[in-house]
C-alpha cells in the first residue's frame, strides 16, 4: 500500500513518490526500506557517476555494497527531475550539505514546502545550527513540515531488515503520527516523542563519544574506561540538550542512550573506527583516508566544542576530543587532564553549567 505525509501544502493530481535526498549508506538504506514496503521512491544521488553506477548494477557499491535495489526505486542525480511528482521528502545528506541542498529544493519547487522527515545528524560547523534550526531559516518554518528520525539503526543492518527500534520527533502530532505510519514496517519499529531538539542534539553528540569510546578502545584502556566514559558521555549530551530547551527524559530513550550504546561500541561504527585508529596513533588525515567515508563526530566535535563556549556549557568529553582533533593534544596528557578534573555531584551533571 502506497503512503506518503498529507499536509495541506502537497499538491494533487499527479503519482505521489518519496524523494530520498542523499547517496550515501543511509539515504541508500532509506530508500531500500521505503521501497520494499510498497512506496514508489527516488533517490536523488549527488554524484553523477556514482547515480550511473547504481542505475546499472542496481547496487551501491561504494557506500552499501551487497544491498540490491528494488525495481521501484529511481535514481537521478538531476535534483529537478527527483523532485517531479514527489510529496515527501527525506533528507539523508552529510550535515554540513543540508542548507546548500535544501536551498537548491526550497528553489525548485513550484509548490509550498513538502513535509521533510530529516535523517541527518550533526552541528552545522559555521552557525552551530542543528538540522531543525537551518530547515527553519532555508526551507519552512511550519512545525508539520519536519519531523527528525533517529535510534540506533546501522544502514547495513535496516537493508538485511534485522530487528530495528527508531523514534520520530516533530513539533506537529500529526505528522509524526504520519511519518510514524510510513516508515514502520515488520522488521523496523518507529516510537514518537515532539522533543525534535533533544533527539537532534543526542544524534549529533552520540558521534562525539564514540569518537571518544574508539580512542579508549584504540589506547587499549579497557572495559572499565569505556563505561566510564560513556556514561560520563551521556550526561554531556543531557547537559547540552537541556541548555538549548531539550527535555532530559529524550536522552534515556532510543535516540539518546540506545544509539550512543550502538555506535560507540559496534564494529560497524565510522566514528568508532576513526577514534580506534587515532587512538593507535594514526594522524587524522592519515585515519579519514583509510575510512573513506564521513563520519559526523569529526566536523561536530568542533561546532559542539564551540557552540559550549558561546552558551556557557561545559562539556569536558567534547573539548578533550576537540583538542586531540584539532590541536594535536597528545593522547596520554588529554587523558591526564580528564582524570584530574575535580570530582562532583552526578546529581548535578544536567544542569547547563555542571
Amino acid at each position: 500500500m502506497n503512503q506518503t505525509l498529507s499536509p495541506e501544502c502537497v499538491p494533487s493530481g499527479s503519482l505521489p513518490s518519496l524523494l530520498v535526498l542523499g547517496g550515501g549508506s543511509w539515504g541508500t538504506a532509506l530508500a531500500v526500506h521505503l521501497a520494499s514496503a510498497g512506496h514508489p521512491v527516488v533517490q536523488w544521488v549527488r554524484d553523477p557517476i556514482l547515480a550511473k553506477d547504481i542505475r546499472q548494477t542496481r547496487e551501491n557499491r561504494v557506500y552499501l555494497p551487497g544491498a540490491s535495489y528494488p525495481s521501484s526505486i529511481r535514481v537521478e542525480n538531476d535534483l529537478e527531475k527527483a523532485l517531479e511528482g514527489a510529496n515527501t521528502l527525506v533528507l539523508a545528506v552529510p550535515c554540513q550539505a543540508v542548507r546548500d541542498v535544501l536551498v537548491s529544493v526550497r528553489a525548485l519547487l513550484s509548490v509550498p514546502p513538502l513535509p521533510l522527515v530529516g535523517g541527518t545528524k550533526g552541528i552545522e560547523r559555521k552557525t552551530h545550527m542543528l538540522v531543525s534550526a537551518i530547515v527553519r531559516e532555508v526551507y519552512s518554518d511550519r512545525p508539520d513540515s519536519y519531523a527528525v528520525l533517529s535510534g540506533p539503526s546501522f544502514a547495513r543492518e535496516v537493508v538485511r531488515k534485522l530487528p530495528t527500534a527508531v523514534v520520530l520527533a516533530s513539533g506537529s502530532v500529526r505528522l509524526a503520527s504520519e511519518a510514524q505510519t510510513l516508515f514502520s514496517g515488520p522488521s523496523f519499529k518507529v516510537y514518537t516523542r515532539q522533543d525534535v531538539v533533544g533527539l537532534e542534539v543526542a544524534g549529533a553528540m552520540k558521534n562525539v563519544m564514540a569518537l571518544a569510546a574508539g580512542i579508549s578502545d584504540g589506547m587499549q584502556l579497557g572495559a572499565n574506561s569505556r563505561a566510564a566514559l560513556l556514561t560520563r558521555g551521556l550526561a554531556e549530551m543531557t547537559r547540552l540538550g537541556v541548555r538549548l530547551g531539550a527535555h532530559p527524559q529524550t536522552f534515556s530513550g532510543l535516540g539518546g542512550v540506545g544509539d550512543l550504546m550502538l555506535t560507540a561500541t559496534s564494529e560497524l561504527s565510522r566514528n568508532r573506527r576513526v577514534g580506534m585508529l587515532m587512538g593507535q596513533g594514526k594522524s587524522l588525515p592519515e585515519v579519514l583516508r583509510e575510512v573513506g567515508q564521513v563520519a559526523e563526530g569529526v566536523p561536530t566535535t568542533q561546532s559542539a566544542y564551540e557552540l559550549a563556549r558561546e552558551i556557557g556549557v561545559d562539556l569536558p568529553i567534547t573539548t578533550a576530543i576537540y583538542q586531540i582533533l584539532y590541536e594535536g593534544a597528545g593522547l596520554e596528557e588529554t587523558l591526564e587532564s580528564l582524570m584530574a578534573r575535580p570530582s562532583r555531584s552526578e546529581e548535578e551533571e544536567t544542569l547547563p553549567g555542571g
